[in-house]
């Protein structure tokens, strides 16, 4: 399995912003047919090196998450409304058992 992990700071980083983000990046359970797992967290703690949110998702394969990465929903409405939302993001890819 894969784990793709994905931290964002958002632009702006109010509770009622961060809610929002989380309700579409968890939009995914149902839309997002490649997800095994998924999970998002929002930051308690607001230091100089903190991101707001963490979206984990767990696929299949190296396969899925390619697909995972075409997906016309999560292409269209997550990543676009993300990537509106957001001052910067990193994020890691690896395998677990």
């Amino acid at each position: 399995m894969i784990k793709h992990v994905v931290c964002f700071k958002l632009k702006d980083n109010s509770d009622d912003a961060k809610e929002r983000a989380t309700n579409v990046l968890m939009s995914m359970v149902t839309k997002v047919p490649q997800i095994w797992g998924i999970e998002v967290g929002q930051n308690v703690l607001d230091t100089h090196r903190s991101y707001d949110l963490i979206l984990q998702v767990v696929v299949e394969d190296l396969k899925k998450l390619e697909e995972y990465q075409q997906d016309p929903y999560h292409v269209n409405v997550v990543k676009k409304y993300m990537h509106e939302k957001m001052e910067s993001s990193i994020a890691i890819d690896y395998e677990v058992d």
